[in-house]
């Protein structure tokens, strides 16, 4: 059985994240000084360019009613932290239409999963509330990631954020950081201060993982198996680097000014990355219709790929010992 964790792990955490915070501030000053050139050309888009359109909502959303039933928790991992209120009146709604108190916390946790991963949409901006995420629609991976952790707390389930710098897969830098020659700078100067996250929920006595960043469409254009809900994204997409593994109840401070700043310093970056995703999320859509549908695909690639190595958990035995 997992425990939950308490201060100490968020502790840790936030020591690893201000030293990475600190590297990569570091290192976005360095690459802005050096290429201020290449700032002001790129920093908007150009009349050639494509511009991004944020794409229609995949969902409605339900209205709340006063009455609705939620988690009115004080208690740590259920109570309302930076950028994710579960009391918010579309979180409410949300989650009494996923099934809140009505269904197991199981199976409301991979409907929460499902909503966030395949119904709303990557778009990189500024991090804002996830009432502000469900209405738009779009979102960064952290917005989707808060959207889930709103509504498993919304419906009495303990979550949390766990977060590390990565390492990506060639076909996912290709969508997110070649396509702006600017950020694709920032990234090979010191890759690792990108960071990444997921969702994990606390459910049967253990903490059940929950990767929500990428649709269906976007795994198949960069050709690796649609996750599941508990399946983790390290080892397929992302690589961690080793000891950047943090967990917290909150995203940390730095985080949502750290992404208004990268938007007023280069909107254009950020909008060339939005178009990247979208013309992603449509090749997706071909190589799943070519394949057959989501299925058919995701059980080609997952054969194709072969069994994968079972996960190794090391505990200290007491009842084990070794003696000359």
């Amino acid at each position: 059985m997992a425990a939950i964790s308490g201060r100490g792990e968020d502790l840790r955490g936030y020591a690893t994240y201000a030293t990475l915070m600190l590297k990569g501030a570091l290192s976005l000053s360095k690459t802005l000084v050096t290429n201020a050139g290449d700032v002001v050309k790129l920093r908007q888009i150009r009349p050639a360019e494509q511009h991004y359109v944020r794409p229609a909502q995949r969902y409605e959303l339900p209205v709340y009613e006063p009455g609705m039933q939620y988690c009115r928790s004080s208690e740590r991992y259920l109570r309302p932290t930076r950028f994710c209120n579960p009391w918010e009146p579309e979180v409410i709604a949300l989650a009494n239409k996923l099934g809140g108190f009505r269904v197991s916390d199981y199976e409301f946790a991979q409907a929460a999963f499902e909503h966030a991963k395949e119904k709303m949409t990557l778009e990189i901006c500024p991090l804002d509330s996830v009432g502000e995420a469900l209405r738009r629609g779009t979102g960064t991976c952290f917005h989707l990631i808060s959207v889930f952790i709103a509504l498993c707390r919304a419906a009495g389930i303990k979550a949390r954020y766990k977060m590390y710098a990565i390492n990506m897969i060639q076909a996912w830098q290709a969508a997110v950081v070649d396509v702006d020659p600017l950020t694709k700078k920032w990234y090979d100067s010191l890759g690792y201060f990108v960071i990444e996250g997921e969702g994990e929920a606390y459910i049967d006595g253990r903490w059940v993982v929950a990767h929500v960043g990428p649709t269906k469409e976007r795994q198949a254009a960069a050709g690796i198996p649609i996750t599941r809900f508990g399946e983790d994204s390290l080892g397929i997409w992302f690589h961690a680097r080793p000891g950047t593994i943090m967990r917290f109840e909150s995203i940390p401070p730095g985080l949502g000014g750290g992404s208004r700043t990268l938007h007023r310093i280069a909107p254009g970056s950020m909008e060339r990355i939005n178009v990247s995703i979208q013309k992603q999320i449509q090749l997706g859509r071909e190589i799943i219709a070519a394949a057959g549908g989501p299925e058919a695909y995701d059980r080609r690639v997952r054969e194709a790929a072969g069994p994968s190595l079972p996960k190794v958990e090391m505990k200290a035995r007491q009842e084990i010992t070794f003696t000359e």
